[in-house]
């Protein structure tokens, strides 16, 4: 039975040395020309102003949860509207149809009661 599981450690066990094979070869035959320049601070092309820890409004990590919570939920969409197509349609029906629907219905309660609390707006 362990057995079975054999193709999955080979498969972390070769991408994990692959990764450490690259980062020290990285390390010895990289180029290293440190300069007072290169050391310096720098994002975006503009050099950074004020300190580098700065306090972030906990609107800025709402907004970033209820982006990765619908759009995480939308993911679903494609795997199902694949097997639909497919495979559920000739089975299941109209039964699989209102299953998304009350799933698209829950999403959309969600979102317009994240809008009407403003929690979408950013100041």
């Amino acid at each position: 039975m362990l057995i079975d599981y054999l193709p999955i450690a080979v498969l972390l066990t070769f991408s994990t040395l692959l990764a450490v094979a690259a980062i020290v070869i990285g390390r010895l035959f990289g180029p290293r020309r440190p300069t007072p320049v290169k050391l310096e601070p720098y994002e975006s092309g503009v050099h950074p102003f004020g300190p580098g820890m700065r306090r972030v409004p906990a609107r800025f990590y709402l907004i970033a949860v209820l982006f990765i919570l619908f759009d995480i939920e939308t993911i679903f969409f494609l795997p199902w509207a694949v097997t639909y197509q497919t495979f559920i349609r000739k089975s299941l029906g109209l039964f699989a149809f209102g299953e998304m629907l009350v799933f698209v219905g829950i999403l959309l309660v969600g979102y317009i009661w994240a809008w009407k609390k403003g929690a979408l707006e950013w100041e």
